[in-house]
């Protein structure tokens, strides 16, 4: 929206939408610390890691090849990524 009503680069309006999103995270954060529903992550220790593992590694990796491969190989080939893993999601349940 920020791109088309005020022209704003595309870098900027993502950085924009992430320091919004950040407040609603950390309030939800604190919310569920308080709830208690963070006790399933201590007891799941083993998959939490992996999974943090995972995300750093792949945000890691995505910011190298971003200087690398041109966006009209990167683009295609996280769409394949994604569509690859919701066919797994969905054929799953």
């Amino acid at each position: 929206m920020l791109v088309l009503l005020f022209g704003e680069d595309i870098r900027t309006v993502g950085s924009l939408s992430l320091l919004v999103s950040l407040r609603i995270m950390l309030i939800a954060f604190a919310r569920c610390s308080r709830a208690g529903t963070f006790a399933v992550l201590g007891t799941n220790l083993r998959f939490t890691a992996i999974m943090a593992a995972g995300s750093i590694a792949g945000a890691l990796l995505g910011g190298l090849f971003l200087g690398i491969f041109p966006d009209i190989v990167l683009i295609p080939g996280l769409a394949v990524i994604l569509f690859v893993s919701a066919a797994r999601l969905a054929r799953h349940h």
